[in-house]
């Protein structure tokens, strides 16, 4: 009898794996940072080959720590940093140019030219998305027209392009030698080039970004067997796809339309469950899948997307070293009353939801002679809750549902001062789970249930425990002017670029 449930979780800066029990408990983790490239201004950059390295690493080192033979192992998940593209060769495994990151924007004049004819929401109806550096379909499509010999090669079908989810499943099962060339829904809905309603790859997108269907990925189900692996993990059912965000919300298990989750992560992105039909967003929201368990119907989800938020505290620590790690910034605000009138907007890349604007900038605003170090590291942290609350306004316009309560995952969910702010700007409750790693455990229980190890969501449901709540303490009036003030500080940032 099989034991536990794993999962690879390639994340932006750094590759983990974790094993997990029946009750969904971590019982094993081993975790390796990879390094962040950045050639230009605004260009973002991964080693793909050195993400393959680093994941093999982990795989074995959480093994080997947590002593467990692959006999215990029932089936393997992933889940992955969305819209970073990687090309590769198909005969040598070799990639064609550095994994292009989410964050990057050097794709801003290709969309600039596509939104020519038709806006920024040229393809909204089909794709759920806006036309936005973000997204893949524009990286590949630079890869193709920068990178010498690509493009003939992908019409011959001898490279191959996929999310991290299809690079690290590809390698995983064998690589050139009988790697399986896959993605799920979840992801494939992040490159502009799949259709909301068929979920397939929709021929007049690939016709207008100019990518050839002979280099993409077969879309599957994100919990269905898609192969088995090879190396430490050798003949386990690599069985679980999902892109981080959707993990999250399937290990947050929010099954039920109307269930949201917010994850804080190097980005923040709250998903609320919209049911088995896509709606449309009205507000700057993306129209996203979900998650798709086996033949069952895709569930769909509205999701806002923020680029910089725990990415800022790095920044403060490794850019203005004005800390030694990231957990020292929460003291550091501490030494503060409050932000002492200053917002700090970070749009390193752009502002994503529920603005979608490319060419801002992050500023600081309002500072005087009076502003430390605390206030700073304070307006850094409550950027990421004001962020929130800006998506949260626009799920609750498109939805029509108001949300009663936030549950909450990822890194910074341990900063008690930035969760208490959150449910102070949001004035409702911000609701901790116990196992708050939950995108590593949606992809865990993706690959669990395709292979029985869990029977149903009414098994995942029954595993969710609550670890700590917040409530709103902050009085009304200030909760509206401090918000007030950040919408001011936001539009300084406007139309930086020019």
């Amino acid at each position: 009898m099989a034991k536990y449930s794993v999962a690879v979780d390639q994340g932006t800066t750094s590759t983990r794996f974790m094993i997990f029990d029946h009750a969904g408990q971590v019982v094993g983790i081993d975790q390796k940072e990879h390094e962040q490239i950045f050639p230009k201004p605004g260009w973002v950059e991964h080693d793909a080959t050195e993400i393959w390295t680093r994941t093999q690493e982990v795989i074995a080192g959480a093994l080997k720590k947590g002593n467990i033979s692959t006999k215990d192992i029932a089936a393997c998940g992933i889940t992955n940093q969305r819209e970073t593209t990687v090309v590769w060769e198909k005969a040598t495994g070799k990639p064609v140019y550095n994994a292009i990151v989410w964050q990057d924007t050097r794709t801003d004049t290709i969309c600039n030219e596509l939104a020519k004819d038709g806006g920024q929401d040229r393809f909204r109806e089909k794709v759920g998305l806006p036309l936005a550096t973000y997204f893949s379909g524009p990286k590949v499509k630079w890869i193709l027209d920068n990178v010498e010999g690509v493009r003939a090669k992908a019409e011959k079908g001898e490279v191959l392009f996929g999310n991290i989810d299809s690079w690290v499943i590809w390698n995983l099962t064998g690589g050139p030698k009988g790697g399986v060339h896959v993605t799920d829904v979840s992801n494939a809905s992040r490159t502009m080039l799949m259709n909301l309603e068929t979920l397939d790859w929709d021929p007049d997108m690939l016709k207008v970004m100019g990518i050839p269907h002979a280099m993409l990925p077969a879309i599957k189900a994100s919990s269905e067997v898609y192969g088995y692996a090879v190396g430490s993990l050798e003949g386990i059912a690599v069985a679980g796809d999902l892109g981080d965000q959707q993990a999250a919300l399937f290990g947050q298990t929010c099954f039920s339309a109307g269930e949201a989750k917010n994850t804080y992560g190097t980005g923040c992105f709250m998903l609320l469950n919209t049911g088995t039909k896509p709606v449309q967003s009205k507000n700057g929201l993306l129209t996203t899948l979900g998650y798709k368990i086996g033949s069952e119907a895709a569930v769909y989800c509205l999701e806002g997307s923020i680029a910089i938020t725990g990415a800022l505290v790095q920044w403060l620590r490794d850019n203005l070293q004005m800390i030694e790690k990231s957990a020292d910034i929460e003291p550091l605000a501490r030494t503060v009353e409050d932000n002492g009138g200053i917002y700090f907007v970070p749009a390193f890349s752009g502002l994503f939801a529920p603005y979608w604007k490319s060419d801002a900038r992050g500023a600081v605003v309002g500072m005087t002679r009076y502003i430390t170090r605390g206030h700073i590291a304070r307006a850094a942290l409550e950027a990421t809750a004001f962020q929130t609350r800006e998506v949260l306004d626009a799920m609750n316009k498109d939805s029509g549902v108001d949300l009663t309560a936030l549950k909450v995952d990822g890194g910074m969910v341990y900063n008690e001062l930035l969760m208490q702010f959150q449910s102070d700007i949001l004035g409702v409750p911000v609701v901790r789970p116990q196992v708050a790693e939950t995108t590593a455990l949606g992809a865990a229980y993706a690959a669990g249930l395709a292979v029985g190890f869990w029977k149903n969501v009414e098994d995942l449901r029954a595993n969710w425990a609550k670890d700590k709540e917040w409530k709103p303490q902050m009085d009304a009036t200030l909760r509206d002017k401090e918000y007030k003030g950040w919408k001011k500080a936001v539009t300084r940032t406007f139309d930086w670029i020019e």
